[in-house]
């Protein structure tokens, strides 16, 4: 919410979600896989699927300055692909990477279809073309690992871009229908699109191009598109000014001007290593400071590091004109956001500085923050923020010093920012914890900042809509609190008040999030709605819906001073999920006038791929604007169920249960089974219990999904929940492995008794926190399994002494827990066959691929029955076309050769398989130390965040 009235009005390619408005379709995101036989490494890739992907997989969200969906291309690149193996020993130890099934393989490799964004008027939606999976050629290119951020020094970008291959453009009729496809020209052929963003008054588009020479992408070079003409041409006059895309790329100052990062035109060589080291490499803390950090990837080594990343990082502000006229604004620095004010008179400009640090990535480096004109006059220095590598690892701990700043979304150059009344340490007991303030761009002399508003739980974000409402919120997640208050931030004399106070686990009662509208300065303010003849102050809220049936979203009028609410749209709960994607009747000042709503909806359901539609009011007219084709017509008549059951501590529980298309159980039986799913945490039984999701949406496949062996005649149990509680003064990790056995016997009883799973047939994976289950239950349930599939996991807790996931406890405060969550603890006890698949270059914390390593010698040890595949170039998040076909065809011979097969007879009792795990339980003791170099910390957006 902090920087989304700057993101909702630009349009590129993130790995984070918006808030609604944002209107850009985005593909599934990779997830990370590593596979190898021990004495040769091959490569891999996974897609991490998820309700939220098959809903939204089109829209992009709208901020111009991150990463990229995540595309490829259908080739298959340098490495060959050898054909379908046949599933024997001796291929299996071979070399080279093969190719799963058929019927696998066509769902993988079927074209994606495009991206899409709307038009800030609403008026045309953008298709953003995407190629199918990139080839590992792609991920070979050398890459440099800085201060936690990878680079491509060849193209001065963040290393991995994906990109678009083309830009169309329809218009929006009065009747709904959309007009004959125009399409982008001039664009050169093979061109790279990046960072594509829509002028506020959507007459041009802004993006970066790429073009392949000697083997590699070129340096990106800003391009602007006439939306009427569809005609493309350079920004830049000179073919010499490149963008410097490693933080902020560009931004528009205005509907004429573009402030652009650039590569400075002084810039020479790279640094070289030195042969010879200046001398050893010294880390002291003589002071005797208490710093815990997590375990982070990616650090800087050595000064030549340093360096290197200055090099690359470093950027020359320029601003420049449709005109093509250009000029260098500012001293070359390390620039990691460009914000204009909404009256486009200031910009607010975030870079680092050194000192540098070997020990925390670069978000935690020293920061200033400045005002400057828009023509690039410095105006004054807001802060400027030390080194951050002491900020404590328990939750809701946070930077001291001035953060969260930015522009109010309804008020010209105004600014507002939180600061810490704790020293950041959410261990220390203050009220106030957090201070809001606000302040003009060029305050008047002596003029302090005006106290806006005083929180005792954690800063978390502003809704704005004028002088008289704006929604603040914060929360605490040791308690899961979360509020939200109404103030009225011209008026001193109104007296904030609380109007929602809830747990954040409690989704039942989530009343839904205020919908936006656009500003004419392009900025997003809360959507006052006028209903005829009632003087009320009534807005939107868009929420969820989650019932014990499942979610049913709804939009709801709400009355912001007396709390009623008008229920004004509901999705269909018998056959269909549809949700509220955006306000599309956004574009006028003032009140919205009820009778004049329109909004975006979309639209699944179990076997209906997402459309998108739009709904106006007062006779609720909906009109589809979308007819995307079905993905993989070959599963459409898949059977999917929301299916509910029991713990043994009276814990109410979820999972999806998928059937093939065809299946009856009467006359095929039970079938084979893949369990696959990631545990999550929580503070009470009852929160726990809560059904999430919905039975009617769409199902999503993503690359390396579990839903793909429903073409080989699987059963499939996804996401079956894994809650871990910890209530009162309890810690969820106190009883981690009793919780977690008992989730898992509770999914897999229950589907053996409905006659869908043989109960010997039945197989554990995950990814990441899902792998590090998969270990878990293989070692203290092996009567529930007949094999295991662990994808980029952490295995060995001592690895990562200062915290992991959400426990903040160290190992030294919790040595007990570190060492019984362990799977690598446990080594000797796993019977059962487990595939360990790793990717070489992971760059999650925690999940180094020494996990796996160490994990697969330990089992071997023990003479378990293991295979370790290690994917190369491969991160956290698989996505070469070679490594994800490898993945699933190692999957899939696993699954054929160790659960397809089994029978009761085959193995021990399931009875005898317990009592002898349970008596192992018991006597085992385990001890174990840890490199403190290595961790794991696998809060996916959080990293992200502490990274920029």
């Amino acid at each position: 919410m902090m920087r989304f009235q700057r993101a909702c009005h630009r349009l590129s390619l993130s790995p984070l979600c918006q808030p609604s408005s944002s209107l850009l379709l985005l593909p599934p995101k990779l997830s990370t896989l590593r596979c190898c036989a021990r004495v040769r490494r091959f490569s891999g890739t996974s897609l991490m699927s998820s309700r939220a992907a098959s809903r939204l997989r089109c829209l992009a969200s709208v901020s111009p300055g991150a990463g990229e969906d995540a595309g490829g291309s259908s080739s298959n690149g340098s490495a060959s692909l050898s054909a379908t193996a046949t599933d024997d020993d001796e291929l299996a130890l071979g070399t080279g990477y093969r190719l799963p099934p058929p019927e696998i393989r066509d769902i993988v490799d079927a074209p994606p279809v495009p991206a899409l964004s709307f038009s800030p008027h609403r008026d045309k939606i953008l298709f953003l073309k995407r190629r199918a999976l990139p080839p590992l050629a792609d991920l070979a290119r050398p890459e440099e690992k800085l201060a936690g951020v990878r680079i491509d020094g060849y193209c001065n970008t963040r290393s991995r871009m994906s990109f678009y291959t083309g830009l169309g453009i329809h218009q929006l009729l009065p009747d709904g229908t959309l007009s004959p496809e125009k399409e982008i020209t001039g664009i050169p052929d093979g061109g790279k699109i990046n960072f594509v963003t829509w002028s506020s008054d959507g007459k041009h588009l802004a993006f970066s191009i790429r073009v392949d020479e000697n083997g590699n992408s070129s340096k990106p070079i800003v391009w602007v598109a006439d939306v009427e003409t569809g005609e493309a041409r350079p920004l830049f006059k000179s073919q010499d000014i490149y963008l410097n895309a490693i933080f902020e790329s560009f931004v528009w100052i205005d509907d004429s001007t573009l402030l652009v990062s650039t590569i400075p035109s002084s810039r020479g060589d790279p640094p070289k290593k030195p042969l010879v080291p200046s001398g050893p490499k010294t880390l002291s803390n003589e002071k005797q400071s208490v710093v815990q950090v997590r375990t982070f990837q990616d650090l800087l080594k050595d000064e030549y590091d340093a360096d290197l990343f200055d090099y690359y990082a470093t950027s020359q502000l320029v601003l420049a004109s449709l005109d093509g006229t250009a000029k260098e604004v500012g001293p070359p620095a390390v620039y990691t956001s460009l914000d204009p004010s909404t009256d486009h008179k200031y910009l607010l400009i975030s870079s680092l500085h050194r000192p540098y640090s070997f020990i925390v990535p670069c978000g935690r480096f020293p920061k200033k923050v400045e005002v400057w004109t828009a023509d690039g006059r410095f105006v004054r220095q807001l802060c400027d923020l030390p080194l951050a590598e002491d900020i404590p690892i328990i939750a809701n701990s946070v930077r001291k010093g001035m953060r969260s700043i930015n522009w109010r979304a309804d008020k010209p150059s105004t600014l507002y920012w939180a600061e810490t009344q704790d020293g950041g340490d959410a261990k220390v007991e203050v009220s106030p914890r957090d201070i809001v303030y606000m302040q003009s761009a060029e305050p008047l002399a002596g003029e302090e900042p005006e106290v806006l508003h005083k929180l005792d739980l954690r800063y978390g974000g502003i809704s704005w809509c004028d002088d008289t409402l704006a929604l603040v919120y914060e929360s605490w997640y040791k308690t899961r609190r979360t509020r939200t208050w109404v103030i009225s931030p011209g008026s001193n004399d109104v007296t904030p008040r609380i109007l929602f106070d809830r747990s954040s686990e409690d989704v039942y009662s989530d009343p839904g999030s205020t919908m936006l509208r656009r500003t004419a300065a392009g900025t997003y303010v809360i959507a006052k709605i006028k209903k005829e003849n009632d003087e009320g102050t009534y807005v939107l809220l868009n929420g969820s819906g989650a019932t014990p049936q499942g979610n049913v979203p709804f939009l709801d009028l709400f009355d912001i001073n007396t709390g009623n609410k008008e229920r004004i749209w509901e999705s269909d709960k018998e056959k269909y999920f549809e949700t509220v994607v955006a306000l599309m009747s956004d574009q006028k000042e003032g009140d919205l006038k009820m009778e004049e709503l329109k909004i975006l909806t979309s639209k699944e359901s179990k076997t209906e791929n997402t459309q998108f539609s739009l709904q106006l009011w007062p006779d609720r007219k909906v009109q589809q604007i979308t007819n995307f084709p079905h993905p993989y017509p070959q599963l459409a008549s898949l059977q999917k169920e929301m299916i509910r059951y029991q713990r043994k501590d009276g814990v109410q529980l979820t999972a999806t249960l998928y059937l093939p298309p065809g299946y009856d159980p009467s006359k095929d039986g039970p079938l084979p089974c893949l369990f696959w799913s990631y545990p999550g945490e929580f503070k009470s039984k009852d929160a726990a219990s809560q059904v999430r999701g919905s039975p009617n949406e769409f199902a999503g496949i993503g690359s390396t999904s579990a839903l793909l062996w429903l073409a080989r005649r699987f059963a499939i149990l996804s996401g079956p929940t894994i809650p871990i509680i910890g209530e009162g003064d309890e810690e969820a990790n106190d009883r981690y492995v009793e919780q977690l056995v008992a989730s898992a016997e509770a999914a897999v009883d229950e589907v053996v008794r409905r006659g869908v799973a043989h109960p010997s047939k039945i197989a554990v994976g995950g990814h990441s926190y899902g792998a590090f289950m998969t270990a878990n239950l293989l070692a203290h349930a092996p009567h529930l399994f007949s094999c295991g599939i662990a994808r980029s996991g952490a295995y060995n807790r001592t690895l990562t002494p200062f915290g992991f996931q959400n426990e903040d406890r160290t190992l030294w405060e919790a040595t007990n827990v570190y060492v019984e969550m362990s799977p690598f603890m446990s080594a000797n006890k796993i019977k059962k066959p487990i595939l360990l698949i790793h990717g070489e270059e992971d760059n999650n914390p925690g999940t180094l691929t020494m996990q796996s390593d160490r994990f697969f010698n330990a089992l071997k040890g023990h003479g378990a029955l293991c295979r370790l595949v290690i994917l190369p170039h491969e991160s956290h998040g698989y996505s070469a076309r070679e490594s994800i076909m490898h993945v699933l065809w190692e999957t899939d011979r696993w699954l054929q050769k160790y659960c397809v097969p089994n029978t009761s007879d085959a193995d021990t009792s399931p009875d005898q398989s317990k009592q002898e795990s349970d008596s192992a339980d018991k006597v085992a003791t385990a001890t174990g130390g840890g490199n403190p170099e290595f961790g794991d910390h696998e809060d996916h957006s959080k990293f992200r965040r502490s990274l920029l």
